[in-house]
C-alpha cells in the first residue's frame, strides 16, 4: 500500500512549485484575451490555390499593410486562415468593409481569395460576456460545496465532516484552475494561439465537473471506510480509500488523455487550445484529487482529534 497521506507535505510542496510561476506570469504578463472578451474582429480566409502551400507568416506580412491593430494569424486547414484582429480607433471605416479590404488585400498577393465568414464583437459585448464567465465559474463553485456537502451529510464521525468535504473539493478545483490559467498565462506570452475566450471558460467548467467527480469517488470510500473501520485514525482510513481507487483514477484519467490527444493531432487547429486546455486540467484534476483534496481532510482535522 502506497504511503500517501503520510507524504502529504511532499504534495503541497510539489503543488505550490507548479502553481507559482503560473501565478508569476499573470501578473508580469497576464492572459492574451481573445475577441470574445476584448472585443475586436475574425475573419476566415481560403486561398484557393493549391498548387504553393502558403504560410501564416506570409499572411501577416501582407494584411500587416492594412490599418489593423493586434493581428494574429492562425491556419485553420491548407491555405485557409483565421484572422483576428482591432480596428482602431481612428479608422472610420466599417468593420466589414475592413474584412473585405482585408481579402482584396490577400487576393492582390496570393491569388483568388474567398472570405469563409466573419464576426465582430464590440466591446459592450465583450464586457458582458467576462462578467457572465466570471459568475459562471463562481456559481458553479458554490453549488459544488452545497451538493457534496448534502451528498456526504451521513458522514458524522468526528474527524471528518461534510462540509469539510466540500470545502476542500473546492479548494482542490480552485488549484486546478490556477494552474491551467497560469499555463495559459505562460503559453499565450510565447504563442499566439492560446487565447482565453468563450471555449476557455467552457473548458475552465469542464474541468471543473471532470475534478469534483474525480474526487467525490476518492471522498465516497472515505466515507465508506469510516463505517468498515471503526475506531481508525482518519490518516489510515484515508490512505486506504486512496490505494483502493486509485487504479480506477489513473484508468480513467489516462483513457480521457488519449482521446483528447488524437483531437489534438486530427481535430484542426481552430480547437487546439480548448484541447489543450482540458488535457492539462485532465492532468492537475487527477493530482488534486489524490495529492490535495484528501491531504487537506487528513491535516485540518480536529487538533484534539489529531
Amino acid at each position: 500500500m502506497y504511503k500517501i497521506i503520510q507524504r502529504r507535505k511532499v504534495w503541497y510542496v510539489i503543488s505550490t512549485i507548479l502553481i507559482i510561476p503560473g501565478l508569476i506570469s499573470l501578473f508580469v504578463w497576464g492572459l492574451r484575451v481573445g475577441i470574445d472578451f476584448a472585443g475586436g474582429s475574425l475573419v476566415e480566409i481560403k486561398v484557393a490555390s493549391s498548387k504553393k502551400q502558403i504560410g501564416t507568416d506570409e499572411i501577416r506580412n501582407i494584411v500587416s499593410k492594412v490599418e489593423v491593430e493586434n493581428l494574429a494569424v492562425q491556419s485553420s486547414g491548407k491555405n485557409q486562415f483565421m484572422l483576428r484582429y482591432k480596428k482602431p480607433n481612428s479608422a472610420k471605416i466599417k468593420d466589414n468593409e475592413l474584412a473585405d479590404e482585408i481579402v482584396k488585400t490577400v487576393q492582390a498577393k496570393v491569388g483568388e481569395t474567398t472570405k469563409v465568414r466573419f464576426e465582430n464583437v464590440g466591446p459592450t459585448v465583450s464586457q458582458e460576456l467576462t462578467k457572465k464567465a466570471i459568475i459562471a465559474v463562481v456559481i458553479a463553485s458554490l453549488l459544488l460545496i452545497f451538493y457534496i456537502a448534502w451528498a456526504f451529510r451521513g458522514v458524522t464521525n468526528s474527524q471528518a465532516s461534510s462540509w469539510k468535504m466540500g470545502t476542500f473539493a473546492i479548494i482542490a478545483l480552485i488549484h486546478d484552475l490556477l494552474f491551467v490559467i497560469g499555463a495559459f498565462s505562460i503559453l499565450g506570452h510565447f504563442f499566439p494561439i492560446f487565447e482565453v475566450d468563450a471555449l476557455f471558460i467552457t473548458a475552465l467548467l469542464t474541468i471543473l465537473g471532470y475534478s469534483v467527480n474525480d474526487t467525490i469517488v476518492v471522498f465516497d470510500r472515505i466515507r465508506e471506510n469510516i463505517r468498515r473501520m471503526p475506531g481508525k485514525p482518519l490518516e489510515e482510513i484515508t490512505n486506504a480509500a486512496i490505494n483502493q481507487t486509485l487504479a480506477r483514477s489513473l484508468n480513467t484519467s489516462v483513457t480521457l488523455f488519449f482521446v483528447l490527444l488524437a483531437l489534438f493531432l486530427l481535430g484542426g487547429q481552430s480547437i487546439n487550445s480548448f484541447i489543450i486546455a482540458l488535457l492539462i486540467g485532465t492532468v492537475t484534476g487527477t493530482y488534486s484529487s489524490i495529492f490535495v483534496a484528501s491531504p487537506l481532510l487528513v491535516t485540518f482535522q480536529p487538533r484534539k482529534v489529531r
